[in-house]
């Protein structure tokens, strides 16, 4: 680029030629019109220096000793970092063939000595130009991919959150429609129960008044097992007050892991959501058929209430424990591995696997600290850079969106003002720390 040109510093063009007197002369012509002149006598040197600092632009001369010209464009061309620097050949050679295998080694141009002035320039600005174009082309090309996976992002996260919604909406409309017949069973059990042991009273009563029992009635009591009907009917009243007992659990662990009424910031106990949400995946933590039960090993710190987005909060917790969920489900996880972030001798005896370890420590810096690592199979280094990117997933096509990550790093992060961190290596399992702060900064999750 020419001194007219507006930017701030000039072009960086590497010369490379055996001969001083063209290195010279070629210097002269460029460093007069402004351009910045790098000199190499050697194909190695040039190489070096190409490493060392990237050129705009390289003149390279095709016939040098021990490596010519070709082969000094093959490895610039062949090196990630280099290949995209334009190159013009130059050489006394005016061979159509020469000139053929000069742009077959990935020459952008061909000048041939002797030297015109007005050839040189014109040509070097040339090559300048379209490097330049093809550098604005390539950042603007960047700048839509980015703008298009936010725009991908942004729509996902819109629909993630619409899922939530109707999710949180329709929990809550089944919780409602659950909670009042299971509160007159459960409150009518009761009664039953009163009942039960008066009937059960007067029916010893009537016996110890009778005396002897008339024949028929000893057959009767017999055909209906009476005996075992006054032990039994007791305990199955009490089971049936301890079944409607769980429904309500289900339904109250329900109601706060959708907590629609809790859009705004409030001041919530982060363990009951995280009790609700394992209630949620209760399910897939069971034993069945084709895979083995997986063990949820709890430690709680005594924490305080912690001022934040509950629903938004729940859903992190959800996509955490699904994904280690789906990690000791991948059938590859090492049969007695341990978490690497926890330490064996604190844990005490190896627990069976495949298992998840769900911690949280007391608040330190004003921070509050949850921690959730299975034994699965691990991630490589590589793939732990990559866990919060969106749209990346490890998972087979149709069994994930890659999305459960980055939306969780969201809202901890610019929703909350925390910290999401993952730490993974192969065979030692993973675990996910989460860090919020105490008050939570007050800023929406998107």
């Amino acid at each position: 680029m020419n001194k007219n040109n507006t930017s701030p510093e000039p072009s960086d063009i590497l010369v490379v030629d055996d001969t001083s007197a063209n290195l010279r002369l070629l210097s002269i012509i460029l460093t007069r019109k402004g351009y910045l002149v790098r000199k190499a006598l050697t194909p190695h040197l040039a190489l070096n220096a190409v490493e060392l600092s990237l050129p705009h632009l390289i003149l390279l001369d095709i016939n040098m000793p021990e490596m010519n010209g070709y082969q000094v464009c093959s490895k610039l061309k062949a090196n990630p970092k280099t290949r995209e620097v334009p190159i013009i050949f130059i050489s006394a050679m005016d061979d159509v063939f020469d000139k053929i295998k000069a742009f077959e080694v990935g020459g952008n141009d061909y000048i041939t000595k002797p030297f015109q002035e007005a050839e040189v320039l014109v040509r070097v600005e040339h090559q300048l130009k379209l490097r330049s174009l093809q550098m604005e082309l390539l950042d603007r090309n960047r700048v839509l991919e980015q703008t298009l996976t936010e725009l991908k992002q942004a729509q996902n996260h819109i629909i993630q959150n619409e899922k939530m919604v109707s999710l949180g909406q329709l929990v809550a409309g089944v919780c409602h429609e659950i909670n009042n017949p299971v509160n007159f069973i459960y409150g009518n059990l009761i009664y039953v129960k009163t009942y039960v042991k008066q009937l059960l009273g007067l029916l010893h009563e009537y016996r110890q008044m009778l005396g002897s029992i008339p024949p028929e009635l000893q057959q009767l009591e017999e055909e209906i097992e009476l005996e075992f009907l006054v032990e039994d009917f007791p305990k199955l009243v009490l089971s049936m007050q301890g079944g409607a007992e769980r429904i309500r659990t289900i339904v109250e662990s329900l109601r706060n892991f959708s907590r629609l009424d809790e859009a705004e910031l409030k001041s919530v106990d982060l363990h009951e959501g995280l009790e609700s949400t394992l209630m949620m995946l209760g399910h897939r933590l069971e034993r069945s058929d084709d895979r083995p039960g997986i063990t949820v090993i709890k430690n709680y710190a005594q924490l305080p209430l912690v001022r934040c987005y509950a629903a938004q909060l729940n859903q992190v917790f959800m996509h955490l424990l699904t994904n280690a969920i789906d990690a000791l489900e991948s059938g590859s996880r090492p049969p007695h591995s341990l978490p690497n972030s926890q330490d064996e001798a604190a844990i005490g005896p190896e627990p069976p696997a495949p298992t998840i370890w769900i911690n949280s420590a007391q608040p330190t810096e004003n921070t509050v600290t949850i921690s959730i690592a299975d034994n699965g199979p691990g991630m490589t280094r590589e793939l732990q850079q990559q866990a919060f990117d969106p749209f990346f997933t490890t998972k087979e096509v149709g069994y994930g969106t890659g999305l459960g990550l980055s939306i969780s790093y969201q809202i901890v992060v610019e929703g909350h003002g925390g910290t999401l961190d993952c730490q993974s290596l192969p065979g030692t399992g993973t675990t996910f720390t989460l860090g919020l702060p105490i008050p939570c900064r007050q800023k929406p999750p998107k």
